[in-house]
């Protein structure tokens, strides 16, 4: 019988990493293509790449939209010789961008502010792990998953000798040391030591101990210790700041906020876990922040701004209101944003350039540029 579908599945880019995410889809529903034609980019941590169709056809049962975070193996299309073709029922689709009936017969309320993937999610609750376990802040994906379930068998500490008020800080450099001063102007928390994989157990980070690198993650936990603020910048390379980020999320840690104690925060502003304020710093009226986000030293960030997770707003940087910034973006020292103006994701913004109109995904504006020039 000939075929009439070819089925078109998510490739595994990193064996370290099973989910990837759709950071641009170049079909829809219904539309036909030839082969070698780009259906979509996927991206992991370390790696970007196009997914082309083997063969000429209709893209039937599209199952991701961008910014998705599809699972390797998982369906992403049909290429089908005929519009008209519908997948049988028994062929059990069920793509990243729908939840499995098995999950939908269950109790699924989440814990505020946890992300969590489908195929995540399934496994989870499949395993009837407590969702209250999960860390708040990063996506949780299957590997993160499968770490807390094989920890689960092993005798696990009482969540009541967790001390809230004691932490660790991990990285100690120049961005570590501003951290500490940080942490330690709030009066709020003991640290407890230094994190660092490039310095020696023994050496002091502004009179903080280290303790070791990452491999001193997993003990720390039985000495009560369940928060880590991540001191990494990522300036030059912003993918070592999020990997820092899902090392602490996979050892069971959950990141505070830090805010320090001469940084203005309106009432109103929403403030995610992981996200740091700095010295003298001034978040506005209905501003909102993603996971892990950066405002540096006198940095502006005006009423009813949005950033996404990872946003980095460096030094002196002035956000007029209404302003959204996407995900894993750099706003340079001295930027100006003008009102409204709306940055994609993975931007790199220059020091001093102004921004009168929007920017798009992974654009590299210069140093002193006027946006658009």
């Amino acid at each position: 019988m000939k075929q009439t579908a070819k089925a078109v599945r998510v490739p595994l880019l990193n064996p370290n990493e099973p989910e990837a995410k759709v950071v641009h889809l170049a079909v829809k529903e219904g539309q036909y293509v030839s082969k070698d034609t780009v259906l979509c980019i996927l991206e992991t941590t370390k790696s970007t790449a196009e997914v082309v169709a083997e063969s000429d056809g209709y893209i039937i049962s599209l199952q991701v939209s961008e910014d998705d975070l599809a699972e390797a193996g998982s369906l992403l299309c049909y290429l089908a010789l005929s519009e008209d073709w519908q997948p049988e029922k028994s062929n059990n689709v069920t793509g990243v961008g729908l939840i499995p009936s098995k999950v939908t017969e269950k109790d699924r309320s989440l814990p505020e502010g946890l992300r969590i993937s489908q195929p995540a999610l399934l496994l989870a609750t499949d395993s009837d792990l407590d969702l209250a376990q999960l860390p708040i802040g990063p996506m949780i994906t299957t590997n993160m998953v499968e770490d807390l379930l094989r920890q689960s068998q092993k005798p696990a500490i009482s969540t009541n000798k967790i001390d809230p008020y004691r932490l660790v800080v991990y990285g100690g450099g120049g961005h570590g040391k501003s951290i500490i001063d940080t942490i330690r102007s709030q009066s709020i928390y003991e640290i407890h030591g230094v994190i660092d994989d490039g310095l020696k157990s023994g050496d002091t980070v502004l009179d903080v101990p280290v303790l070791g690198g990452r491999e001193v993650l997993p003990g720390l936990i039985q000495e009560g210790i369940g928060q880590v603020v991540n001191a990494v910048g990522g300036i030059g390379d912003i993918r070592s700041r999020i990997n820092v980020f899902q090392l602490i999320a996979e050892n069971g840690f959950t990141c505070p906020a830090v805010i320090h104690s001469s940084a203005v925060v309106e009432p109103s502003a929403e403030i995610s876990p992981g996200v740091q304020v700095f010295p003298h710093a001034y978040v506005g009226s209905d501003v909102s922040t993603g996971f892990g986000v950066i405002i540096n030293t006198s940095a502006v960030v005006s009423h009813d701004c949005k950033m996404a997770d990872y946003v980095n707003v460096s030094p002196g940087a002035l956000l007029a209101g209404e302003v959204e910034i996407g995900s894993a973006t750099l706003v340079g020292m001295g930027v100006t944003i003008n009102l409204a103006v709306s940055i994609g994701d993975n931007v790199r913004i220059g020091n001093g350039a102004t921004i009168k109109s929007d920017v798009p995904d992974r654009t590299i504006v210069k140093a002193g540029m006027i946006w658009p020039e």
